[in-house]
């Protein structure tokens, strides 16, 4: 009996060191970008296509005041309600921040003092972003207008609000590779960049298992509303019965071919993208109809 105890602690502190080891942050990224020199009309088109004002901005924000990124948006959830954070460029935001820290909150959701960001950021998506796209939205953020707004805690309750087991769900279900393997030309390649990176648009349109990881299997098939009003829609060819030119008209005017209008957090979107070049929004209709049909 003492032998078999002794054998079950030893693989129970086996097991302890493999889930510290695995739910370790990422390190930061040494030379990250180096010698890119910053682009800030570049940075503002990567700052919209990433929608940042949409959860940084004050919930009632319009216009101008849209680049004051004071943060308060509550994303309601299964686990708890996360509230997004004042990112101007601030103390109380980022703006002591350096470049690496930036890069390794967007793209890995680690935080300056080394802690996990929870999912409602969307790094799983944001770490397709290229070095220069950003170092170049670092760029622009440090342009915008300074808020002093205190960041308000997440209202999770244990066992979700211990940190480090955010680890281990990132190894289970942040995985680095496209989900559309072969872009069969440069435009599609382009538009796999903004729908599975910088616009996250899997993060709505894609449904969560259990513990909330995406079923990459029904990418884009459509999920319930986080707000518990309807459904966000597919938007695989299966169901998206819309040419690419409409498409393409929708992401810039807000109108279904159908005569309909955006509603909904997709409003927010539509803002977005009809501020992007017309070509990435023909990549993103481009994209979505190269997808395969999901059963």
């Amino acid at each position: 009996m003492r032998r078999a105890l002794k054998g079950a602690a030893a693989l129970g502190l086996i097991a302890a060191a493999g889930a510290w080891w695995l739910s370790a942050p990422a390190p930061l990224v040494a030379d990250f970008a180096s010698g890119h020199q910053p682009d800030l009309a570049r940075g503002a088109q990567v700052f919209v296509a990433s929608g940042c004002a949409s959860c940084h901005a004050a919930p009632e924000a319009a216009e101008a005041d849209k680049l004051l990124l004071s943060g308060g948006h509550a994303f309601v959830s299964d686990f708890g309600t996360f509230y997004a954070p004042n990112i101007s460029p601030a103390s109380t935001g980022i703006g002591d921040w350096t470049l690496t820290e930036f890069a390794r909150a967007v793209t890995r959701g680690v935080s300056p003092t080394g802690q996990h960001y929870y999912p409602a950021f969307p790094y799983a998506a944001y770490q397709h972003m290229t070095e220069p796209d950003v170092a170049d939205l670092f760029a622009y953020i440090q342009t915008l207008p300074v808020s002093d707004a205190a960041n308000r805690p997440h209202d999770v309750a244990f066992p979700f609000n211990v940190r480090r087991a955010l680890g281990l769900w990132k190894t289970l279900f942040v995985k680095d590779d496209f989900i559309l393997t072969k872009a069969a030309t440069p435009e599609i390649e382009r538009g796999r960049y903004l729908v599975e990176g910088l616009a996250h648009c899997g993060e709505c349109h894609t449904p969560r298992n259990a513990l909330g990881g995406l079923e990459r299997g029904a990418w884009l098939s459509g999920a319930p509303n986080p707000s518990g009003k309807g459904r966000i829609p597919d938007i695989t060819p299966a169901a998206l019965q819309w040419s690419q030119s409409d498409l393409v008209y929708y992401f810039e005017s807000g109108l279904t071919p159908d005569y309909d209008s955006v509603g909904g957090a997709m409003t927010a979107v539509i803002d977005n993208l009809a501020q992007l070049p017309e070509s990435d929004r023909a990549a993103i209709a481009a994209y979505l109809s190269a997808l395969p049909t999901v059963p």
